[in-house]
């Protein structure tokens, strides 16, 4: 397993904001105690321009450095257009090590899903998964596919990606919820919204159904936006996920037997670490260090 960070991602924060240093730090630091999870960590990689813009307006690009905040959720942090430039990094070079037949898993912040071609959001800057997807497109990767289980509608990538027909956008969210979209499905974008406070196991058959539906897509590469916030006690969902579930999230991805690599987007719960944790020893096949089985996947 490969694990792309870089500790700077923790040099910024705001008092009471959830999308917190902590989220990556505590998060690392559990990789790093584990050891039935053997892991190779890696730093960002290198973002060209032509990268960015493939996802971003030339406007958008060059007002990250602006001195006000982009709106209540996304503030102004100092040098925050770097600190989005890094989780870009990791992105990308999550996407190399998937090219080679790796697993590979960005954990960095901010996150991304939330960032449209031109507009900051949701504690978004630069949408990284939809960078690295056209990246990839770019190198001839023939058809990719986003899997976003983040409770939170990954509004940006799916608009970002409407408008590129080899790539096909599955997103199981919360709905109605923030950022209000995602209540329906149209032309590549697959959505399946799960109401507030819907049982675990309806939760389970949503995942179940989009991660069906994109096997049936026939990608060559998957891209996760693995977003944690629905876990049960996340304090921004009303979910009833467990670490078991995204520990069996981790084995569907795998299960698709095509390359693959994933990226941190929510997840504010203290529980992250673990959860995180869970989900990559599904990716990786080991089992075990879970409190219970999972619930059987629904037909």
């Amino acid at each position: 397993m490969i694990v792309v960070t870089d500790d700077r991602c923790a040099g910024y924060q705001r008092a009471g904001h959830p999308e917190c240093p902590e989220r990556v730090s505590r998060t690392a630091a559990r990789l790093r105690r584990q050891t039935t999870l053997p892991v190779t960590w890696a730093e960002p990689g290198p973002v060209a321009e032509v990268q960015l813009r493939r996802a971003h307006s030339d406007r958008h690009l060059a007002i990250l450095d602006q001195a006000y905040d982009f709106d209540a959720d996304t503030p102004a942090y100092p040098e925050i257009r770097e600190h989005a430039l890094r989780s870009v990094g990791g992105a990308l070079h999550a996407l190399e090590s998937a090219l080679r037949g790796d697993t590979a898993f960005s954990l960095f912040r901010p996150p991304g899903h939330h960032a449209t071609t031109d507009r900051a959001m949701g504690f978004c800057y630069l949408n990284s998964v939809a960078i690295a997807v056209l990246e990839a497109l770019a190198r001839g990767v023939p058809k990719v596919a986003v899997l976003d289980f983040d409770v939170h509608h990954g509004n940006g990538t799916e608009a970002i990606l409407l408008r590129e027909p080899r790539a096909a956008y599955f997103s199981v969210h919360q709905y109605p919820a923030y950022p209000g979209t995602g209540a329906a499905s149209y032309r590549n974008a697959h959505n399946y919204p799960v109401p507030p406070g819907a049982t675990r196991a309806e939760y389970r058959s949503a995942l179940a159904s989009a991660v069906a539906d994109l096997g049936r897509f026939g990608p060559s590469l998957v891209a996760v936006s693995a977003g944690f916030d629905a876990y049960k006690d996340d304090p921004l969902s009303h979910a009833a996920l467990e670490a078991e579930d995204f520990h069996w999230l981790g084995e569907a991805v795998r299960a698709l037997g095509v390359p693959a690599f994933s990226i941190l987007e929510g997840g504010y719960s203290p529980a992250l670490p673990d959860l995180v944790f869970a989900y990559l020893r599904g990716l990786a096949g080991l089992n075990g260090e879970l409190t219970s089985s999972p619930p059987a996947a629904p037909a």
